[in-house]
């Protein structure tokens, strides 16, 4: 999994032609293979999709273009998730008119967070890969203050204690392996907060093995939480329990300014490795992340991520966004990456 698709203004602006005809591709032309190879890539696709009928626009309410969507189908990924605090910028519209892009143009593409009925907000998606029931779940702590259209109390999927604990519960029963992506913690902390705390306790006494953070913008921890009642099945609470507590932005152009912004431009692609063992139990066999980091420039098509090991340094110094904070550099990234990660990264 990767973390935020944001697009902001200067993203959207690079990425249209004279005539309208926005096009994506150039932010995953150096991730393609990795995000191609994964036998299951989930992304957070933190801005709604209402297309151009409703206004393209960057912060504070976003709204993107369909031609993000194709890129995303078009670089591999399977899972998008959509819960995020700009669920609603756009209200009713947005959701309905991204999830009927969705289904109308790729159907394969498993579409989690938001709902077109009461059926769907009570449906746990589970996908099976090589032999592996595989439940995904995800939901966003709010939405910016906007409530939800009268007549679609369900749209959003929230970080509901009730909600939470129920598809936990349906999840433990008629999965092998659970994954939950929750869109939470604090803006720009490159730490854990209580909140996120208190929702890995409730998520790992329900069950989940593998936690996928989004929302802060920066890079946090990794961390193993080692099984408390050793013996058991893996399917329990309070078993071993995977979190990336926030995988930062995949894609962003900011328009904040000073110390900091940096930090902004590098996010980490989880990779983890699931075994089926012969007792039908599923444990993670292998884990780590790789760094990533935001290329930007003012020329047309000229957003693409990088993987930090790729990035030349020589090109990190051309990087728009030393504008707005001058200590950006490769060099710079790696020391966060250490800071944060430690030995998790590559």
């Amino acid at each position: 999994m990767v973390g935020d698709i944001l697009l902001h203004t200067p993203i959207e602006e690079v990425c249209v032609d004279e005539d309208g005809n926005y096009n994506f591709d150039t932010i995953f032309s150096k991730t393609r293979t990795l995000i191609g190879d994964a036998d299951l890539a989930l992304v957070n696709q933190e801005v709604i999709i209402g297309g151009k009928e409703l206004g393209i626009s960057g912060y504070p309410a976003f709204n993107a273009p369909y031609e993000i969507g194709d890129a995303l189908a078009k670089a591999g990924f399977d899972v998008v998730c959509h819960a995020t605090n700009h669920a609603l910028d756009k209200g009713k519209r947005g959701i309905t008119n991204s999830l009927d892009y969705w289904s109308a143009n790729h159907p394969e593409i498993a579409v989690l967070g938001i709902n077109k009925d009461e059926a769907q907000k009570n449906t746990v998606d589970i996908i099976t890969k090589n032999g592996i029931r595989i439940a995904i779940l995800n939901y966003t702590y709010g939405t910016n203050g906007i409530p939800a259209p009268k007549d679609m109390p369900y749209a959003v999927d929230m970080l509901d204690e009730t909600k939470v604990k129920s598809d936990l519960e349906f999840a433990e029963a008629n999965a092998d392996f659970t994954i939950v992506c929750p869109h939470w913690g604090t803006e720009y902390n490159l730490g854990i907060d209580s909140s996120q705390k208190k929702w890995t306790k409730i998520l790992r006494e329900g069950g989940a093995d593998l936690v996928l953070g989004t929302h802060p913008h920066v890079i946090e921890p990794i961390e193993f939480i080692e099984d408390d009642k050793p013996g058991c099945s893996n399917n329990h609470g309070g078993g071993d329990m995977l979190v990336y507590y926030s995988l930062g932005n995949f894609v962003n152009w900011t328009s904040g300014t000073g110390r900091g912004v940096s930090n902004r431009m590098v996010g980490g692609m989880a990779g983890v490795t699931l075994e089926k063992r012969a007792g039908g139990e599923v444990v993670i066999s292998d884990y780590g992340v790789r760094a990533l980091v935001c290329h930007v420039t003012h020329a047309p098509g000229g957003v693409c991520v990088y993987p930090l090991s790729r990035y030349p340094q020589s090109l990190s110094l051309e990087n728009a966004i030393r504008e707005q904070d001058s200590s950006f550099s490769k060099e710079k990234c790696v020391e966060l990456c250490d800071k944060v990660w430690g030995s998790f990264w590559k």
